[in-house]
């Protein structure tokens, strides 16, 4: 089986794993629970963890909320925002190619009295300037916009939006689980004021991710009991979680240059093979050089993804994010970027990871394009 779906989520790191496994059967105290040796362990452990992810991401630690994953972190940041008596325009911007963990609650805000005003992409992904300045010119509480595109690769551009918000001040809410361990991520330098981050995309695991909120920014918490997490998040702590999630982020930090140049190399390697042996193949997105480390995502005229795919029992690839792929309809990122509804059908997501070899991109391209072939030429 070659993995080829990393966008979806990533195989847990062997030293994540390790780091792990002690607070399942000997650090198992709860971390609130601080009358004793084994609480006390466990939070030193949390807090310990918290400055890890903070500093990957230039924050302090007291700005760091853990959650289940990023889907809780937007609907914290999105609903705890707007919903708080703090927030007074009762207005929100954001993509129409944003993941449905933004799409849905902002929809559920909509209902709320609170106007959602969207921004459109050209066709490499990227937003329209001129409907962007328009639309953060006029009094609002809150912009959310991811980091990076899970399905196109698209990186966002930080700069003339934090710009736009030294004369109109608002809150800016970043999506940041695909971008976390493959960009540099300074939360200060780029003025973010919240950032959702999640374990299971970065090599660590799945359930747990956590919620970067600026100090001075006022949430009303979405999970009432307990007042954990600062009074943000009730819940006990994901203590194993939490730890596994530090030293995942710790590992990508530590090797981001490496990885990089290695990844890239294999993202021309299976592009390059990918047309030298099909034609109607189109790369959706950005550049190669422009877009978010691993992400491929192309359209193959002519085949159906989902058929395709049913072709190859042996290559996990996607057809678009693993949160829609229950959903009938085509992909409405890849709608926002013109595609029809046919060539959106045809299209095929390949997310390149840590445990990818040479050698299993050229089966994989191999594998594809023989399949390809087959069904155009039925």
């Amino acid at each position: 089986m070659i993995y080829l779906d990393n966008n979806s989520t990533t195989r847990v790191d062997p030293q994540v794993v390790d780091a792990m496994l002690p607070f399942f059967s000997q650090e198992y105290g709860n971390a609130a629970s601080t009358t004793h040796e084994l609480g006390r362990s466990a939070r030193q452990a949390v807090e310990l963890s918290r400055a890890i992810i903070a500093q990957a991401i230039g924050a302090t630690e007291g700005e760091i909320y853990f959650t289940s994953g990023a889907t809780e972190s937007n609907n914290l940041a999105i609903r705890g925002l707007c919903t708080h008596r703090g927030a007074r325009h009762k207005r929100v911007v954001s993509s129409t190619a944003e993941h449905r963990a933004v799409l849905d609650p902002l929809k559920r805000l909509t209902k709320e009295r609170i106007v959602v005003d969207w921004i459109d992409s050209d066709a490499s992904g990227k937003l329209e300037q001129g409907s962007l300045v328009n639309q953060l010119a006029e009094p609002l509480d809150l912009v959310s916009l991811m980091l990076a595109n899970n399905e196109i690769g698209n990186l966002l551009d930080v700069e003339p939006i934090s710009s736009i918000k030294k004369q109109n001040p608002f809150v800016l809410h970043c999506d940041g689980a695909q971008a976390l361990g493959k960009c540099e991520i300074d939360v200060q330098a780029a003025g973010i004021d919240m950032l959702s981050l999640s374990a299971h995309k970065v090599y660590g695991p799945k359930g747990v991710g956590a919620l970067y909120v600026r100090r001075g920014v006022r949430l009303k918490p979405i999970v009432d009991g307990g007042g954990h997490e600062n009074g943000k998040r009730s819940g006990t702590l994901n203590v194993p979680g939490i730890v596994g999630f530090a030293k995942a982020v710790e590992l990508a930090q530590a090797g981001l240059q490496e990885e990089s140049s290695r990844i890239r190399q294999l993202m021309h390697q299976f592009d390059s093979a990918l047309h030298r042996s099909l034609d109607g193949v189109e790369l959706n997105g950005p550049p190669l050089e422009q877009r978010l480390l691993g992400n491929l995502n192309y359209s193959l005229q002519g085949i159906d993804a989902e058929t395709l795919t049913l072709q190859l029992p042996e290559i996990c690839i996607s057809t678009g994010s693993a949160c829609t792929s229950a959903d009938p309809e085509p992909s409405h990122v890849l709608q926002s970027l013109g595609l029809n509804e046919t060539e959106a059908r045809s299209s095929i997501r390949v997310g390149i990871g840590r445990f990818n070899t040479a050698a299993e991109i050229d089966h994989a391209v191999q594998q594809i394009c023989t399949a390809v072939t087959a069904l155009r030429g039925r």
